[in-house]
């Protein structure tokens, strides 16, 4: 896979976007590897000639869910909701080759430069759209879907209405029986706002885990947790035995383990 003509190879490049400003910094010693700065958030590492790799650890995680939840060859119906540099649309189009993917990202001017730097699979491997998640999310089918990823941030947090029970029963609704949700979550102990999008969620989907840094669950610091949720059984401890493997170890939490981690206190 190419990379499209833009500045010298040695620059960082910004450039205004809708939403404030974009930031494509190279990464040192690897001329095809990109770091995408959203505001100053880092939002995707790009290698452009290895779609499999994946450098942020909560997207190497999601891709071993994925993995873990379907089938070897399976391919899949995606719709990813916060698209920034399509880091996770490229994997799944390596790894299951004829999967149909939509890209929804609330910065029209992002979606445009992200075409142009990134050479990314085309429409209907992958269309990108311009739009709020939130609203786009309720033009899918009843159970189309096999998998809803949420990746979407304004600064360091997930935007309000990507977390409210309306946005929750939309993606349940538009997942088939065998579906999965994955929600990056951006969170520090003691963990409020993760413990209350999972007791919304949990009002959503019959089955829920969560894969995260094992220091963060203990409240060492700040980080992403990813989020899951399901129609069916999660196969928890398969999960967690992938993310033993992984070049970022993580910790899997489900059932009773998690319904204790969220506490009958949580509130949405």
């Amino acid at each position: 896979m190419g990379r499209k003509r833009r500045t010298s190879d040695s620059e960082a490049l910004e450039v205004p976007i809708s939403t404030g400003i974009a930031r494509l910094e190279p990464v040192p010693g690897e001329p095809d590897s990109w770091v995408l700065h959203v505001n100053g958030v880092p939002s995707s590492s790009i290698t452009i000639g290895d779609p499999l790799r994946l450098d942020l650890e909560y997207l190497d995680w999601m891709s071993r869910v994925v993995d873990t939840a379907f089938a070897p060859g399976t391919t899949l119906r995606a719709v990813h909701i916060g698209a920034a540099g399509c880091a996770l649309p490229r994997w799944i189009d390596a790894a299951r080759p004829g999967s149909r993917q939509t890209a929804i990202d609330i910065d029209a001017e992002l979606v445009v430069r992200v075409r142009e730097w990134f050479d990314l699979p085309r429409s209907p491997a992958l269309a990108l759209r311009a739009g709020d998640g939130a609203r786009e999310i309720r033009t899918f089918r009843d159970g189309a879907i096999s998998l809803v990823v949420r990746d979407a941030f304004s600064g360091d947090a997930t935007p309000a209405a990507l977390r409210t029970p309306e946005f929750f029963a939309e993606a349940a609704r538009v997942l088939g029986a065998d579906g999965i949700y994955l929600g990056n979550v951006a969170d520090r102990p003691p963990h409020t706002a993760l413990r209350i999008e999972l007791a919304e969620m949990r009002r959503h989907f019959a089955h829920l885990a969560i894969v995260a840094d094992p220091g963060q669950l203990r409240g060492r610091r700040y980080g992403n947790v990813v989020a899951l949720g399901a129609h069916a059984p999660l196969d928890a401890v398969a999960l967690a035995k992938t993310m033993r493997r992984g070049p970022a170890v993580a910790s899997v939490r489900a059932g009773a383990d998690l319904d204790a981690f969220i506490g009958p206190g949580a509130r949405s």
